[in-house]
């Protein structure tokens, strides 16, 4: 009796958390766009990203396709320099995966590799799990919701949050 053997199907490549390249950009954009609407342009976090410099910024990307992305502003928070974390964007047939988290935690290392602290608007129970507080002193050039603004770093700052080059 003669057994036929079958070569098991190739298992997917994992997602992978990678820098942002000039080539990701309107990929980036799309998945932004997607996931907020152009309503997020009229969103103090939006205003405050316009006019700061990009730090560092992070994609998930599943072979060559990006299905995540999140970037890292520069601020000063008070007296403090900071990084400004978002938008935070996972593709809709991807967001139950844990992506989100991934790129949050990509950020998180960057911060702690750089020395330096995050500040975002954010729900705090899920931002908890990463170290982050209510920062009550922290003052954004807009309306936002107080008990979203959030930090994670040694002292919590006060004063006006300003966008960075």
């Amino acid at each position: 009796m003669r057994r036929l053997m079958f070569d098991a199907p190739p298992k997917p490549a994992p997602v992978r958390i990678e820098a942002e390249t000039p080539a990701d950009a309107a990929a980036v954009e799309a998945l932004v766009l997607a996931a907020f609407g152009p309503g997020r342009f009229a969103k103090t976090a939006e205003r405050l990203r316009e006019q700061a410099g990009v730090a560092a910024a992070f994609v998930a990307r599943d072979e060559h396709k990006v299905i995540g992305s999140v970037r890292l502003w520069r601020i000063m928070a008070g007296e403090t320099p900071a990084l400004f974390l978002g938008p935070i964007a996972v593709a809709s047939d991807s967001r139950k995966a844990g992506l989100g988290a991934d790129l949050v935690q990509a950020c998180v290392d960057h911060a702690a590799h750089a020395g330096t602290d995050i500040l975002l608007v954010g729900d705090m129970g899920y931002f908890e799990r990463f170290g982050f507080a209510v920062a009550p002193e922290v003052q954004l050039p807009g309306p936002v919701d107080r008990a979203r603004v959030l930090w994670r770093g040694a002292d919590l700052p006060a004063g006006p949050v300003q966008a960075m080059r």
